[in-house]
């Protein structure tokens, strides 16, 4: 009796076993709700999701690229509530469609690297052997190759040469493209290593055997089995390298390599704040800074949230 009472006074056992029996997507649910911070994290995103889609409907992007050279330079108001930059334009309205380009480009750069990565990880791990001598030694290659100085070379040199590009009745600069696919095909490697790791363990497990002995193709095993249970540390990687795109595009844009104008980002007004830095004119960086790193704060503090939500071995918010 006495060793019953000690084993249910360990409280991540009381956890486990208390109440009915949870499936693990609702044991992954509760563990991330206890993290306050990936919560907050979350009620971040959320807003500025709202703050930019909202705005984008409320105010057109002809309003946005609008030049005013009678209101160059103002500080913020109540005409303009985040100021304006050196030809007039609202630092308020570039802001919005400036977080439009800097997500489209993190999440678009992200979906090619967790593309690549899952693929050619899992297809080492699966077959073995001499494709996964080959797969492996592809991705230490590109290990090598420093992404942002590629970025920065193909920016400079291809950036301004690449043309407009019209989707659903907006343009972009062809620059956009350019540092989507960079970012994404050179950081994709990472995450080939984590997914080759857990599909090396998962494919010795019995059901697989058990799959294979039913007469399920390797297709159906990789995407029907493999991939799934190996969708934590995709969707951890994933959230995280979402933070390191948006960084790096907001990097090479203050560069003036990266995003080209009339297209905003947060990174480029970063760059036409440079010159107005010595002159007062603080709104100009402060707003687009204060983005970012808000940004980035927030999607880091949900990446460690579903981290640990994910790890069925961590009881830190049991």
């Amino acid at each position: 009796m006495s060793s019953e009472i000690e084993i249910t006074d360990i409280p991540q056992l009381k956890a486990e076993t208390a109440g009915p029996a949870l499936s693990p997507s609702q044991l992954i649910w509760r563990r991330f709700r206890k993290h306050k911070m990936a919560m907050a994290g979350i009620v971040g995103i959320i807003i500025l999701l709202i703050f930019i889609v909202a705005g984008a409907v409320i105010v057109p992007e002809t309003k946005a690229n609008e030049v005013d050279l009678r209101a160059r330079l103002s500080t913020p108001s109540e005409l303009h509530w985040m100021g304006t930059d050196s030809t007039g334009r609202d630092v308020f309205n570039r802001i919005i469609y400036g977080g439009q380009i800097s997500l489209l480009v993190g999440i678009l750069a992200v979906s090619i690297s967790v593309t690549l990565g899952t693929v050619m990880g899992g297809i080492a791990a699966y077959y073995g052997g001499w494709v996964d001598s080959i797969l492996m030694r592809i991705t230490e290659s590109m290990l090598s190759i420093p992404s942002l100085f590629l970025l920065i070379v193909l920016g400079k040199y291809l950036g301004k040469e690449v043309q407009t590009i019209n989707i659903l009745g907006r343009s972009f600069s062809g620059s956009v493209g350019i540092v989507i696919l960079v970012i994404g095909l050179t950081s994709w490697m990472y995450l080939a290593r984590i997914v080759r790791a857990n599909v090396l363990s998962l494919k010795e497990m019995d059901y697989i055997a058990a799959s294979k002995s039913l007469g399920a193709s390797n297709v159906r095993i990789f995407f029907k089995h493999l991939v799934p249970n190996t969708l934590g540390a995709i969707i951890v990687a994933a959230t995280l390298g979402l933070a390191t795109a948006i960084l790096t595009e907001a990097y090479v844009s203050f560069l003036g390599l990266g995003i080209q104008p009339p297209t905003a980002s947060w990174g480029n007004m970063l760059t036409g704040a440079q010159s107005f830095i010595q002159r007062g004119a603080w709104w100009m960086w402060l707003f687009p800074s204060l983005f970012i790193v808000f940004t980035i704060l927030c999607i880091n503090l949900l990446g460690d949230g579903m981290r640990d939500a994910f790890d069925p071995h961590s009881t830190r918010h049991m």
